[in-house]
C-alpha cells in the first residue's frame, strides 16, 4: 500500500474512532445509563456529570498504563530475573554485577559532570540572551537565531559538531573548524591571550558566580534555624551540602586555572578532540548547551517580560544600576521560572543518549547511563543489567519529576 494512502487511512480511522468513541459514550451515559427523565432526572444528570470526565480520561489512562506503567513494571521484573535461565528470579544479582563494572561508574561520573555543567551553562546563557535580546531593536531576529537549534534533532546537531571537531592528518587541509583555528596558534602573544589568559578569566568568572551562589545559600542562615529563623533544619542540611559542592567546584576551577597557565600545548599538531579524556565530555556537552540555550531563553524571556514595571522603576529611582536591577530585582522575581528551566534541562541531561551515541558511542571515557543501558540491552543482550541501569535512570529522574509536580501544584494553590 502507498505510504501516503496508509497515513491518510490511519488519520481517518484515528480521528473517526476518537469522535465516535466520545459521541457514542455520551449517548450511552445520557440515554441508557443515566437518562435525564423521570422522577430521578436531577440525580441522573449529576451522576452523568460526575462520570463524564472519567469517560473522557479513560483512553488516556489506558494509553498511559500501556505505554508507561506496564514498561516500568516489566523493566523492574527483568532487572531482578535472569533471562538466559528462563526468567528465573535472581534478586539483586544484576544490580551487583552492574555495580562491579567500571563502565557503569564511568557513566555515573560523566552523568554527574553533565548535570553540573549543562543545566547551569544553558540556563545562564538563556538568561543572558533573554535579558540582552529584549534591549535591542532586532531582538526578535536574534531570538529566532538562538532558538533555531531547538528545531534540529540531537543526532543532526551531533553530525554538525562532529564535522566541527573533525581531524585530518598533519599537512592536509583541515575541514574541522576547531582544528583550523587550533593550527593558527603558534605560541605568540595572541596564543597566550586566547589559550591562557582568556580561559583563566572565564574560570575566575565561574568561581565568582559559584561564590555568589554560596553567599546566597548561606545568607538565610544568619536568621537562625527553625520557624522564626532563616531556614529549617532540612534546609540547613541542603544548603550545607550545596555549599560544599560549590566549594569543591571552586577548588577544581582553581586547579584548572593552574593547569591552563602551565600546560605545554602541542602547537602545530591537529588534535583528535573527541579522544582526549575528560575534556571530550565538554566537547559533547557543547552540543546540548547549544540546543537547550534557545529553550531557556524563550521561557526566561517571557518571565522577564512579566516582571511588574513598578518594581524596576522604584529601583531606578532609588539609584540602582543595571547590574543591581538584574541580580537583585529581576532574578528574585523569576527565580521560580529559573528553577523550572533548570530542572527541565536536568531531566534532558539525565536521559542524554543521542549525542554520545552519534559522536563517540561511549568510547574514550565518554560513557553515560543511557548509552550504557543501550549497550547492555541491544549489543550484549544482557537484559538483566540493561534493565537494572534503566531503573537507575528512572530513580534519578523520579525525584525531580515529583518535585516539579509539587511546586506546580503549590503555585496553583
Amino acid at each position: 500500500m502507498n505510504p501516503a494512502l496508509q497515513a491518510l487511512i490511519t488519520i481517518i480511522i484515528g480521528v473517526g474512532g476518537c469522535v465516535g468513541y466520545f459521541y457514542l459514550s455520551n449517548m450511552f451515559i445520557d440515554r441508557v445509563l443515566f437518562p435525564a427523565k423521570g422522577e430521578h432526572a436531577g440525580r441522573n444528570i449529576n451522576r452523568a456529570n460526575m462520570v463524564r470526565p472519567w469517560l473522557f480520561l479513560f483512553p488516556a489512562i489506558v494509553a498511559l498504563g500501556l505505554y508507561l506503567v506496564y514498561p516500568v513494571i516489566a523493566t523492574l521484573w527483568l532487572s531482578v530475573t535472569d533471562r538466559s535461565a528462563g526468567g528465573a528470579f535472581v534478586g539483586l544479582s544484576n544490580y551487583q554485577r552492574m555495580a562491579g563494572e567500571s563502565k557503569f561508574w564511568e557513566a555515573i561520573r560523566n552523568n554527574l559532570l553533565w548535570l553540573i555543567v549543562v543545566p547551569a551553562v544553558s540556563t545562564a546563557f538563556g538568561l543572558l540572551a533573554a535579558q540582552l535580546t529584549d534591549r535591542i531593536s532586532w531582538g526578535s531576529i536574534a531570538k529566532s537565531l538562538i532558538f533555531m537549534p531547538m528545531a534540529i534533532s540531537f543526532v543532526g546537531a551531533s553530525v554538525i559538531f562532529k564535522l566541527v571537531y573533525d581531524t585530518r592528518p598533519a599537512g592536509e587541509e583541515q575541514i574541522g573548524i576547531l582544528n583550523a583555528i587550533w593550527l593558527s596558534f603558534d605560541g605568540g602573544a595572541g596564543t597566550v591571550l586566547v589559550l591562557r589568559i582568556l580561559p583563566a578569566l572565564l574560570l575566575l568568572a565561574f568561581i565568582a558566580f559559584v561564590a555568589y551562589g554560596i553567599y546566597q545559600l548561606l545568607r538565610p542562615l544568619a536568621g537562625g534555624i527553625g520557624y522564626h529563623g532563616g531556614s529549617s533544619k532540612f534546609g540547613v542540611v541542603v544548603r550545607v551540602v550545596l555549599t560544599l559542592a560549590g566549594a569543591w567546584l571552586c577548588f577544581r576551577a582553581l586547579v584548572s586555572i593552574y593547569t591552563v597557565m602551565t600546560l605545554a600545548y602541542p602547537y602545530g599538531e591537529p588534535q583528535t578532540w573527541l579522544t582526549i579524556p575528560f575534556w571530550n565530555n565538554f566537547f559533547l556537552m557543547v552540543v546540548l548547551i547549544w540546543i537547550q540555550t534557545g529553550f531557556a531563553m524563550v521561557i526566561l524571556s517571557a518571565a522577564i517580560r512579566g516582571i511588574p514595571e513598578e518594581t524596576i522603576e522604584a529601583a531606578v529611582i532609588d539609584g540602582a544600576n543595571d547590574f543591581e536591577i538584574f541580580f537583585k530585582i529581576k532574578i528574585p522575581q523569576i527565580m521560580g521560572t529559573v528553577v523550572v528551566v533548570w530542572t527541565t534541562i536536568t531531566l534532558v541531561v539525565l536521559k542524554v543518549f543521542d549525542i554520545v551515541f552519534a559522536m563517540t558511542n561511549g568510547q574514550w571515557e565518554t560513557q553515560v547511563l543511557a548509552n550504557y543501558m543501550f549497550d547492555k540491552l541491544f549489543r550484549a543482550n544482557d537484559w538483566g543489567v540493561g534493565s537494572a541501569s534503566a531503573m537507575v535512570i528512572m530513580l534519578l529522574v523520579l525525584p525531580i519529576l515529583v518535585w516539579n509536580v509539587y511546586n506546580a501544584r503549590k503555585e496553583m494553590r
